[in-house]
């Protein structure tokens, strides 16, 4: 009898994962619970840190180890990925390292994907200071991509990006778009976000995410600023941690009465919002996808973009799109947009062009990449 295949070990680098870092995260989450059904001969791994251990654990599914040393800052967490990640997946015989957070680590060694969400440390340079800080992470992330069995990414878009600014080969990406979760509306969506206390007979604007440079809320708010107060809708700026940054703007701006910024809501929170919103504003200079206008689209939520490659790429014909560098540019466009809203066959075909980003596709495509690299590196003398 021939001896029997041994199962596929992969170790998930979820160093990174801390419960507080959007975009990433929810794309770790949502393939790790539907990735095993697809690989049914794997065994799963993870390694995190300290602060993320009891979160991991809630839905990953297999073992998890928690280096203790790595913290919820970028330094440790790197030091983990170079220092830590290779030597543990060596000692433990793993046939594979999949790092979902854009870097792992940076020397070859255990067949390795890893994905890239974008290169967006390299598209909006920032300030000076900005750039120093960001400098490591750069750096870090193209050697980690560079010396990559293959490198995911999640649009088309991100793979220029990747190609341009990091230096890997077009035959070495592979592209496997986001998915977005289906809408789970709340039955009382005004009562799920009441702490928020919202006008009844004001527009809403949301909009959502970290308070990276690159999201562009300061402009998001000069924007606002400049539509004329008798016609200004409240805004939901969600994300952020204590102590938002951009409370300063919106002081200095005088739209204490025009800017809501809640930090981090529920997922029952956010479903609320989408429900109660009549528009969705996306004014990031740079997206690796897009995950949030793809949600406000399968909500029927009417979405106003900058208008980028990746956002027309995700949002199609179905979002609007203007020049969020220009605040009194995008501010005619939200008038616009809150005064034309779409017809209900447009909101339908808006979700419809959506629901095509699905994550049981994404999971399919990045469990055809895993197997792929551990089957070619298995078969090489």
């Amino acid at each position: 009898m021939p001896a029997p295949v041994p199962a596929d070990r992969i170790l998930v680098d979820l160093l990174g994962f801390t419960g507080s870092r959007g975009g990433t995260e929810t794309y770790a989450r949502e393939l790790l619970v539907r990735l095993p059904a697809l690989l049914p001969d794997a065994t799963f791994a993870a390694l995190t840190g300290r602060v993320g251990a009891e979160r991991v654990r809630g839905f990953f599914p297999g073992a998890v180890h928690a280096l203790p040393w790595v913290r919820d800052d970028a330094v440790s967490w790197a030091v983990g990925a170079v220092a830590g990640t290779e030597l543990f997946a060596r000692r433990n015989g793993a046939d594979l390292v999949w790092a979902p957070a854009n870097f792992g680590p940076v020397f070859r060694g255990t067949p390795r994907v890893v994905t890239v969400h974008d290169a967006i440390y390299d598209e909006v340079r920032g300030s000076v200071g900005e750039r120093v800080m960001r400098a490591a992470t750069s750096t870090l992330m193209r050697r980690s991509a560079t010396t990559a069995d293959r490198v995911i990414t999640v649009s088309r878009s991100a793979a220029t990006a990747i190609r341009t600014h990091l230096g890997v080969a077009p035959d070495r990406i592979s592209v496997v778009h986001n998915g977005s979760r289906d809408p789970r509306p709340q039955p009382d969506p005004r009562a799920t976000v009441a702490r928020l206390r919202l006008p009844a007979n004001r527009p809403i604007l949301l909009s959502t995410g970290n308070r990276m440079p690159h999201k562009n809320f300061e402009g998001l708010l000069a924007a606002i600023a400049e539509i004329p107060r008798d016609r200004r809708p409240v805004a939901v700026i969600a994300g952020g941690r204590e102590g938002d940054p951009l409370r300063a703007t919106v002081d200095r701006l005088g739209l204490e009465d025009d800017v809501i910024l809640p930090g981090w809501v529920s997922d029952e929170e956010l479903e609320a919002l989408y429900q109660v919103a009549d528009l969705y504003v996306c004014p990031s200079l740079a997206e690796g996808f897009g995950l949030p206008v793809v949600d406000a689209m399968r909500r029927e939520v009417p979405v106003l973009a900058h208008d980028i490659p990746v956002l027309r790429e995700v949002g199609g014909d179905a979002a609007r799109y203007s020049d969020a560098r220009s605040p009194r540019t995008f501010a005619a466009a939200i008038v616009a947009a809150l005064q034309t809203a779409p017809g209900e066959a447009q909101r339908r075909e808006a979700a419809d062009w959506a629901a095509r980003f699905t994550w049981d596709a994404a999971a399919q495509g990045t469990a055809a990449v895993l197997t792929e690299i551990i089957r070619s590196r298995r078969n090489t003398p």
